[in-house]
């Protein structure tokens, strides 16, 4: 059975060092700490905060906008019920834009038609860890005063223009959950990318208490402070991460690696148009979070989907567009023409993608869809 994905395998010693030396095992500990530096030190990033998911930076960063009820929202409707529940509840509605089939981000030619006077936030979403176009976002969030929260949840080790992927905007919201390239289990980090904006994240994850400067030793006692919640991970959780970020450069040279594979080994069946992939912009580096294939039509990849299984190979499709979700219709509705979002999304299909997957693996997915094809 080759399954869609596994999780780098833990590294027990650094788990172990915690209850061999101080035993503190609640946030803030010293793996808590050394992930953050990693992050500042290595990607530039200006204040990181580990979260107890992404879920929880995205709820986070929706506090740090100040939103107030009936704000406006501007995302994608490809992207995971997280990305707009955050700012939901904060009383926000969601506008929902199309998608570019290219890369299957937000087509950021179409924002401006959804901006309006209560319009507060822009939300890109990184799909794959290939980034959307951030100049254009950015020129557009400056006109009108807005911010910017990307949603990098598939996009760590993913740049733009040299830039980390969730360094670029206000704020950056990371995941770390099982699926993802880096993981601790369940959790999650914000970007702070603005250095005024750093106290008051650091007592929005710390139930909105300034508990971290009673920590520090700046002040005699602390207090509720401000909005929160309890968004701080335990540091168990970052011992299982941080050996995986020492090894960052091995673990994303080999998804890569495997990425590439796939693509050269698919080509044929994309030259003659058979399947579609993904396109990299060439100021983008991606992380190969996953790889992506696009056949004709939803039966087509129903048929495809159970092919495999019957190969024992684990491939999926991904969202459900958000905008014809139940949810999506109480709480936001979509801007402009469905062009893509909703046809796109049911001929994607996801095939297995993880650290130290075996070429011949790889082969023999390509081998089955090329088969599957020739039956066609």
């Amino acid at each position: 059975m080759i399954k869609f994905n596994y999780p780098v395998k833990a590294e027990w010693n650094y788990i172990q060092d915690i209850f061999e030396t101080d035993g503190i095992v609640s946030g803030d500990g010293k793996y808590t700490k050394l992930c953050s530096r990693w992050f500042e030190d290595q990607l530039l990033v200006n204040k990181l905060l580990l979260t107890t998911s992404g879920t929880a930076a995205l709820e986070m960063a929706a506090v740090l906008c100040n939103l107030q009820p009936q704000d406006e929202v501007i995302m994608p409707s490809y992207t995971f019920c997280s990305t707009a529940n955050a700012f939901v509840m904060r009383g926000a509605r969601i506008k929902f834009i199309d998608v570019r089939p290219d890369t299957m981000n937000m087509d950021e030619t179409l924002i401006e038609n959804a901006i309006t006077d209560r319009t507060k936030v822009i939300v890109p979403v990184h799909y794959a860890g290939v980034a959307c176009e951030m100049d254009d976002i950015l020129h557009i969030a400056k006109k009108y005063n807005l911010l910017v929260v990307e949603d990098a949840a598939q996009g760590v080790m993913g740049f733009y223009k040299g830039k980390a992927l969730g360094t670029i905007g206000d704020y950056g919201c990371y995941s770390f959950h099982e699926t993802k390239n880096y993981t601790m289990g369940e959790g999650g980090a914000i970007c702070v990318n603005h250095s005024e904006d750093v106290e008051r994240a650091e007592i929005c994850r710390e139930k909105g208490t300034n508990r971290s400067k009673y920590f520090r030793g700046e002040i005699d006692k602390y207090g509720w402070i401000d909005l929160g919640s309890s968004y701080l991970p335990s540091d168990i959780n970052a011992a299982y991460l941080y050996p995986q970020l020492l090894q960052a450069e091995e673990i994303n040279k080999s998804r890569l690696d495997s990425w590439h594979r796939y693509y050269e080994r698919l080509e044929p069946l994309r030259s003659r148009e058979a399947i579609e992939l993904a396109t990299i912009p060439k100021h983008c580096e991606h992380n190969a979070h996953m790889f992506w294939i696009k056949t004709k039509d939803l039966e087509e990849r129903t048929k495809l989907i159970s092919y495999l299984k019957e190969n024992e190979i684990n491939a999926y499709f991904h969202y459900v567009p958000l905008h014809s979700s139940p949810a999506g219709l109480k709480f936001g509705e979509f801007v402009g023409e469905d062009r893509y979002t909703t046809k796109d999304s049911e001929r994607l299909l996801r095939l297995p993608l993880y650290y130290d997957m075996k070429e011949s693996d790889i082969d023999f997915v390509v081998d089955k869809i090329t088969e599957f094809y020739e039956k066609q």
